[in-house]
């Protein structure tokens, strides 16, 4: 794939970046030398590599799924004003 002079002043307007036409010139060399490193990569058979999410072997560290209220609902309300059995109160507003 290859990039035009046209596609990076097209992709520069979208970006609302104002380029020159001698910026333009040089993205597009910059542009076109990352596609093509892009296109090497993709020659790369790593079709028996497992993904992985770090370099060393280690396993997610996950939380059981609880629904709960965080036994927080005391702090939460501790500095309102106002408040019945954990419930912020507020002046009625509407009659």
């Amino acid at each position: 794939m290859s990039v035009d002079l046209a596609t990076v002043k097209r992709v520069a307007r979208l970006a609302r970046i104002a380029v020159s036409e001698d910026e333009a010139q040089r993205m597009m060399g910059e542009l076109n030398g990352i596609l093509g490193f892009v296109e090497q990569l993709s020659e790369v058979d790593v079709s028996g590599v497992e993904p992985m999410t770090s370099v060393t072997p280690m396993a997610m560290k996950k939380r059981e799924d609880v629904v709960s209220d965080g036994n927080k609902a005391d702090d939460v309300v501790a500095n309102a004003p106002v408040t019945d059995r954990n419930f912020f109160l507020v002046p009625k507003v509407v009659e």
